[in-house]
């Protein structure tokens, strides 16, 4: 934690085009807390923590995320509909109405750095519009000490300006809203919307291309954690999976909850100096380390609290995607810094909605390499307008969106570090058990701990397959006990009692995952084509 003390310095933004405004530079969490507050931008709720309202935009908006089209992204980046490549003059004209707009107000900068390991710092400047956006970057970013500000030299730019609204005829954008990398200028431009999460996954994406590229460093969409002998543990999901949930462990140090990268000098570091969290029906009794980071300090978005300022974190009247950032600090038990060793397992989290994948099961190498390729989950009905039944998704890498390469760049790289560092993988599935989503129930978070926690320590018998039973349709060895577990749960036909609705359903899952992994077959090796199902329904 450095001093929350906000920080002598004058700066100019001259330097970006901004002329004349009123800066606040490196205010403290508590003073960005009570300018939101004197806005009328945000309560105060019943914890100490701040409540904000994203307004229109309550999530990202992948389709209105672009990257620069020039020399250094245009031989590199998979372009398409992740990657949409964005024309460098029309970024040009785009940024300078931005820095016009923002001229003459009252802003907000921040510098700031990503990356815990040293050698590979990324410095950064966060110029926002609104106080509760900075107060975002503060705890979500790594927070240089006063002496460290003295002489800090930003390399990347965030420029986050909520309020301009693009003219998609005029700026070359999708709609109003935006956000777009520059690798040229090193800059991630942010308009039309508020949500903040657009702010950290802006500079997540830049170095998912200058970590492999630049620095032949893995990123990672993940959280990870350390035991007390030294032991790292990766978690690697999508959102609502469980990786923030599953790597709070009071026995296990936190070394991040989202976003990391893996060396080749054997190590693991956080992107970031803080968490996002979803707080969709929070409670204390299944959550603690995350219900108890919620104090003065952190951030609540698009919650619904009464006028005693309780929150109701069942209320999804805004959204399902009500969030939680805070400085990782507020939890107790954190790794610092925040490095870790070469991991000794890494676990793929799928919210399985068809409730027809294993629990937990061991992969073999191909089939790791080729569930990271995948990147499943399942849609459920009302986390999306028009989803009315489990929908299967997939996302490369288990995070796609924020990937600006080709999905196998990251599996190579993956997969080689895995055969190096002897780590054994886990598929878990934190989704449906007994039917699929509205006839079975969700996998309780006690059985999943459970089986983390006999991973961990030692308890799954891993060198002995008389252990495992082979899944007849996914060939994945799913453990035939676990301790803490009831045996029947960790057999997911068993748990239907109906073998043919069983069966029916994990074989369109299955066709499912080979339609979806055509579009990288030209490019993945045989082996890892046979670690997906190798069954068709006919």
């Amino acid at each position: 934690m450095v001093d929350e003390t906000q920080i002598s310095k004058t700066i100019s933004l001259e330097q970006y085009g901004i002329k004349n405004a009123i800066i606040n530079y490196q205010n403290s969490p508590n003073e960005l807390h009570e300018m939101t507050i004197e806005k009328d931008m945000g309560i105060e709720v019943d914890s100490g923590a701040l409540a904000i309202n994203t307004g229109e935009f309550t999530g990202r908006s992948p389709k209105d995320r672009f990257i620069v089209k020039d020399k250094i992204t245009e031989d590199k980046v998979w372009w398409g509909p992740v990657n949409i490549p964005f024309d460098p003059s029309k970024f040009d004209a785009l940024y300078d109405r931005v820095v016009g707009y923002l001229s003459e107000k009252e802003l907000y900068v921040r510098d700031a750095y990503a990356c815990a390991d040293p050698s590979y710092q990324l410095n950064i400047r966060v110029i926002t519009e609104y106080p509760w956006s900075n107060f975002f970057a503060y705890n979500m970013f790594l927070r240089p000490s006063a002496e460290e500000l003295k002489d800090f030299d930003e390399e990347w730019t965030v420029i986050n300006a909520p309020g301009f609204m693009a003219d998609p005829e005029r700026d070359g954008t999708r709609q109003h809203n935006f956000a777009i990398l520059n690798f040229s200028r090193k800059i991630a431009l942010i308009g039309g919307t508020g949500y903040t999460g657009e702010i950290k996954k802006g500079i997540f994406s830049a170095l998912n291309f200058i970590l492999p590229v630049y620095k032949n460093t893995l990123p990672m969409h993940c959280s990870a954690n350390v035991g007390k002998d030294g032991d790292t543990a990766i978690f690697f999901g999508l959102s609502g999976t469980g990786k923030t949930t599953l790597s709070a462990d009071p026995n296990r140090k936190l070394i991040g909850d989202d976003e990391h990268g893996w060396t080749n000098e054997n190590t693991v570091f956080n992107f970031e100096g803080g968490c996002y969290a979803k707080v969709i029906n929070l409670c204390k009794e299944n959550e603690p380390d995350i219900f108890d980071a919620i104090k003065k300090g952190a951030i609540l978005e698009n919650v619904i609290a009464d006028s005693n300022g309780k929150v109701d974190f069942g209320d999804t009247s805004i959204t399902q995607n009500t969030r939680v950032s805070y400085p990782i600090y507020h939890i107790n038990n954190i790794q610092v810094p925040s490095i870790g060793k070469n991991p000794k397992n890494i676990f793929f989290l799928t919210a399985d909605a068809f409730g027809v994948i294993p629990p937990i099961s061991k992969l073999t190498p191909s089939q790791a390499a080729y569930h990271f390729i995948s990147g499943y989950t399942a849609k459920v009905a009302g986390t999306e307008a028009g989803v009315v039944e489990p929908q299967p998704s997939f996302s490369a890498c288990f995070g796609a969106p924020f990937m600006p390469l080709h999905p196998t760049k990251y599996a190579e790289m993956l997969s080689a570090k895995m055969v190096e560092a002897k780590v054994n993988v886990w598929l878990v599935n934190t989704g449906w058990t007994g039917g699929p989503y509205g006839v079975g129930k969700r996998m309780k978070l006690q059985y999943t701990r459970a089986m983390i926690n006999a991973v961990l320590n030692g308890d799954l018998g891993l060198y002995n397959y008389d252990d495992y039973h082979i899944h007849s349709v996914f060939g994945v060895a799913q453990p035939r006990t676990c301790p803490g577990v009831p045996t029947e749960v960790l057999s997911p036909r068993a748990t239907w009692n109906n073998d043919e609705a069983y069966y029916t359903t994990a074989f369109k899952l299955t066709n499912a995952f080979r339609e979806n992994f055509k579009k990288f077959e030209a490019y993945a090796s045989e082996e890892i084509r046979r670690g997906g199902p190798q069954r068709y329904a006919f």
